[in-house]
């Protein structure tokens, strides 16, 4: 028995007859059609954030201003991160939960079809805003991804106001996406299947839902206590009217912590599916995994002034906060050891799939290694808005959540497109972002450590060597990803071999993912025989 059990009839998908072109997916209410339009949306996203990027790198070669006014250079630090993360990232993760979640607890379809399609189109619109405040007068976000006031309130551009537009749309597409994906699982799952039994994605899935349902709020808050601010004379965030700037660094930190798990605990439940299927053997720990995604995911409200150790915490504050990041190793260390131990004396296999999660497992724990060293608070203070900790978030996101999502990519593209990708390619798109996020990053560890601040468009003359190894890093990387573009539309239009009914050949019972736990029948006699 595979964990993916698809009985959902599509021939009656459109009740109207069939639609044809366009109108068949602006009305789609099929989860699969659903999942590719955030996949192809979260694409083109990634794209133009990491164009956005290479200005920032180009910019960063050599000292001196050459390319771009510092202004701009500012527009571009601030919408790279925001596309990146809301654009890019979540509607990549929520794309997969589309495609696989039905398929994986045996549901026809999503249990709010209609909601699902409304989900997904208000992101366009919402992006559509986003990018057209580069064009009004006085330019797009120029005040960073975290958008503290009153940088953002009393200093922004005016375009500020239509920036928290876009910022309230998407956070509503989220929470509808979350609402879903609850409902899918709790009442759509066939019969038989406990919630113990479901695969680990499933599992990451249900936790990320609550969480985004619990933080969405915030941010929605906080941008509107900006908007008032901005717009209707109130101080929410201006000392000169009895307010408080460190009041929106709490209000946004509660939000922005959690979120970094909801962009990070997906990629923990696609990496628990691939390691086992390579390993030919079920995931070691299933249920001691469970568990630590949710003690991941709780204490990942009670960490956020981690973010804000140099504001003059009270010293118990920077205990407490210091202490609850520590805790968090933990449980990230269970899973770090619960994958290594599935791969312990499996019959491994490398395919492209199998090496983004080891390269997820390895540079992700480095993310994790940096990310204690930030928690210290005495520490954090020398550290704090360094390219340090650029290094750190990057060293998380780009192998924790990009290769996440190219190694699911991979995994299930034979299932969504019945070709197997080109095998050669892969592997070369997978060396050639390893290698070009790791030059990329690791020399931002150094000129952190030297002194070099954040969002800067020049530095001094001593950090010129390792900025011109990390822009050659980061041109590398971007330019790689036309190759994923390429192996993705290849293998779509059906370029490649067809794929067999079980594509990671040798893996009983590990079609698509793993039955977890893995039923009793795969290791030993029947308990009725004995």
């Amino acid at each position: 028995m595979s964990a993916v059990i698809d009985t959902h009839d599509h021939s009656h998908d459109e009740h109207h007859g069939p639609a044809k072109g366009f109108t068949r997916w602006l009305l789609t209410t099929n989860h699969k059609d659903i999942g590719s339009m955030y996949l192809i949306f979260s694409f083109a996203m990634f794209l133009l954030g990491g164009s956005m990027a290479m200005v920032i790198r180009a910019e960063l070669f050599q000292p001196g201003l050459q390319i771009v006014e510092p202004a701009f250079f500012n527009q571009m630090t601030t919408m790279h991160g925001l596309i990146m993360v809301f654009g890019a990232v979540m509607p990549a993760f929520v794309g997969l939960a589309n495609w696989m979640i039905p398929m994986m607890v045996g549901a026809p379809d999503m249990a709010l079809p209609r909601m699902n399609n409304w989900s997904f189109w208000l992101l366009p619109a919402a992006f559509l805003i986003l990018v057209s405040t580069l064009f009004m007068e006085g330019g797009g976000p120029n005040f960073g991804w975290t958008f503290y006031a009153p940088l953002s309130t009393t200093y922004g551009p005016p375009s500020t106001t239509f920036f928290i537009f876009a910022i309230h749309i998407m956070g509503i597409s989220s929470i509808m996406g979350a609402i879903n994906v609850i409902a899918t699982i709790m009442n759509l799952r066939a019969p038989g299947m406990t919630l113990m039994k479901m695969p680990l994605f499933v599992w990451t899935w249900l936790i990320t839902a609550f969480l985004l349902i619990a933080v969405m709020p915030v941010l929605a808050g906080v941008v509107t206590m900006m908007l008032m601010d901005i717009n209707f004379g109130t101080s929410f965030f201006d000392a000169a009217g009895g307010g408080d700037p460190v009041l929106f660094q709490h209000v946004f930190w509660f939000f922005g912590h959690p979120e970094v798990y909801i962009m990070i605990l997906p990629a923990f439940g696609a990496v628990s599916e691939i390691i086992p299927a390579f390993s030919r053997k079920p995931l070691f720990g299933y249920a001691s995994m469970v568990y630590a995604v949710a003690a991941i995911a709780l204490l990942s409200f009670v960490v956020w002034a981690h973010h804000m150790f140099t504001v003059g915490l009270p010293i118990a504050g920077q205990l407490f906060f210091m202490y609850c990041t520590m805790l968090i190793a933990v449980p990230t260390g269970v899973k770090v050891f619960n994958w290594v131990a599935t791969m312990f004396r499996g019959a491994l296999s490398f395919e492209a799939p199998m090496l983004f999660a080891v390269a997820f497992i390895i540079l992700f724990t480095i993310g994790g290694f940096s990310g204690l060293m930030l928690a210290i608070a005495p520490a954090d203070f020398q550290y704090h808005d360094t390219y340090f900790v650029v290094a750190h978030f990057h060293y998380v996101l780009v192998p924790g959540a990009i290769f996440g999502i190219f190694a699911s990519a991979y995994f299930w593209l034979p299932k969504w497109t019945g070709t197997m990708y080109d095998e050669t390619l892969a592997k070369t798109h997978f060396w050639m972002s390893f290698i070009g996020m790791n030059l990329a990053f690791f020399p931002m560890h150094f000129l952190g450590l030297a002194g070099m601040p954040r969002r800067i468009p020049d530095y001094a003359l001593q950090f010129a060597d390792f900025n011109m190894i990390s822009s050659v890093g980061a041109f590398m990387f971007g330019a790689t990803q036309l190759l994923f573009l390429y192996i993705v539309v290849k293998c779509i239009r059906g370029g490649g071999e067809k794929a067999p009914a079980k594509p990671w050949d040798g893996a009983e019972g590990l079609e698509w993912t793993l039955p977890s736990p893995a039923p009793y029948h795969t290791f030993a006699t029947p308990p009725e025989v004995k």
